[in-house]
């Protein structure tokens, strides 16, 4: 009965956040509280929640600290040559632009952390989406992807959870895996690529000065060609990016006539790139004097982190702390940049304590016990000399349902069993259960994903749509590759 329960709770869930009938905090809240109550454990409510609120309050608090952080040095001008020389490559190509966000995501990934990767990534590449009309959930799909590739170095969680639960070397785990991930990784840029592709198909191609003329032209309500037909930025793209003749043409030749009624001259314009970058290079936070104190408390924070030298809350805590004294030591402009983040911080902050919610009522109850039980016993007697397969095939949804330390501590232990059983070794058993991880950053139980969505104004329903399917490729693909190496 806990086993139903279980998968008909996270079944609920996701259809309520994909048909949009409940938000992700209600939804966190409200479902597993009424399955609790199902279950007979409505008394134990209570202690469920406390215990998921304890087991994750230095998550969220890592997280609040973080976005404080990273938002700051946003504000100083830390990652405005990291936004220019994305430009460079990107220039206004959406094809570029959907390869420029894996690229970067992946780059970024190294420091081990998801909430920190989509936080610059996000704050990079949000700019360009919007003022191009692009699909936000593209950006948000490919940056969880790559990150969830890049998520299985040894310092990013999932490789140090499998050697930890197995006993074995991280470096045994990983190192093989190398040829495989590197395929799920090539895999991410070719579907950033497809992606890219089918979004210029859509918009078109422009040039940086054709975006950054139409923003002008619908600031000072100039009405363009096309605007009876929907009109705006989005259809002035289309239309001149059109690879046929026709509407484009027409664009064209109304140009002049649309100049002459821009009276009074406007200001001058700032470089195409910063403009296009949403980055307003005279912004009053930018500290220019102060770059290389905070790039290089930025690279101490993030050594700091890979090298555990203080738990990952603490030191950003600390972090944001001294970015805020150093950069603005004035109290009122403290007020003002925390004033400023406190929107990100409060929704992903409420979306951590609201999984929390359905964490504990999950492992409380002991519904992900049973069905992670159910699973292991129904694999059939004649796959057991293919466990590191089934592994690997098993991981893709367990990652997803459950936290990597419910899967590694509580599920792979008996796989490994299992697998010993048939001859199959526990190595090749770790190696397989880090396939699922493309699909496991966007789980609506890891809080980084909160930030990405959150970051990127997009609903965590619409993301979930359309990045499931792809993930679940990429995951196979690793799979996939794996056993043709002889890895898996």
């Amino acid at each position: 009965m806990l086993t139903i329960l279980g998968f008909a709770m996270i079944a609920t869930f996701l259809v309520l956040i994909m048909l949009k009938k409940m938000s992700p905090i209600a939804a966190l809240v409200l479902i597993p509280a009424l399955f609790c109550v199902f279950v007979g454990k409505g008394a134990q409510l209570g202690d469920y929640v406390l215990d998921g609120v304890t087991s994750l309050a230095p998550t969220a608090a890592m997280l609040m600290f973080a976005i404080v952080y990273f938002g700051v040095m946003i504000d100083v001008g830390l990652f405005d040559p990291i936004v220019r020389a994305i430009l460079k490559f990107c220039k206004a190509d959406p094809l570029r632009i959907v390869v420029g966000t894996a690229v970067l995501a992946a780059i970024v990934s190294l420091d081990g952390d998801g909430s920190t990767t989509f936080m610059i990534t996000v704050s990079a590449m949000y700019p360009l989406y919007k003022r191009l009309k692009m699909s936000l959930v593209v950006m948000t799909g490919v940056a969880a992807m790559a990150n969830g590739v890049m998520n299985t170095l040894p310092w990013g969680g999932p490789t140090a959870r499998a050697a930890t639960a197995l006993k074995l070397d991280a470096s045994d785990i990983f190192i093989p895996m190398i040829p495989a991930l590197a395929v799920g990784l090539l895999g991410v840029f070719t579907l950033s690529y497809v992606l890219g592709r089918r979004e210029r198909k859509r918009l078109g191609v422009l040039t940086l000065d054709e975006v950054l003329v139409e923003e002008k032209e619908t600031e000072t309500e100039t009405v363009l060609v096309g605007a009876g037909t929907g009109g705006g930025i989005g259809s002035g793209i289309g239309k001149k990016a059109a690879p046929t003749g026709g509407s484009g043409s027409g664009t064209d030749a109304d140009e002049p006539a649309a100049k002459e009624h821009e009276e009074p001259e406007e200001p001058e314009e700032p470089e195409d790139d910063e403009r296009l970058a949403g980055l307003d290079p005279n912004r009053t936070t930018l500290r220019p004097k102060l770059y290389w104190f905070n790039a290089l408390l930025t690279v101490t924070l993030l050594t700091a982190m890979i090298m555990e030298w203080l738990p990952i809350p603490v030191l950003f805590l600390l972090g944001a702390a001294l970015a805020l004294t150093v950069n603005f030591p004035h109290m009122p402009d403290q007020k003002a940049r925390l004033g400023a983040h406190a929107e990100n911080v409060l929704n992903v902050a409420g979306m951590v304590f609201a999984a929390a919610v359905f964490t504990g009522v999950l492992t409380g109850t002991g519904m992900v016990d049973n069905m992670a039980n159910w699973l292991v016993d129904n694999i059939p007697d004649g796959m057991g000399p293919h466990m590191a397969f089934v592994t690997g095939v098993l991981s893709i949804p367990l990652t997803y349902f459950m936290s990597n330390d419910g899967f590694y501590f509580g599920v792979l232990p008996v796989l490994a069993e299992a697998g010993q059983a048939h001859g199959v070794s526990s190595l090749e058993i770790a190696r397989a259960s880090l396939v699922g991880q493309p699909l496991h950053m966007s789980s609506p139980l890891v809080p980084a994903v909160y930030v990405l969505v959150g970051m990127a104004k997009v609903e965590f329903g619409d993301h979930t749509r359309f990045v499931v399917k792809w993930a679940a490729l990429t995951s196979l693909v690793i799979l996939a590759a794996g056993m043709l190496f002889g890895i898996i």
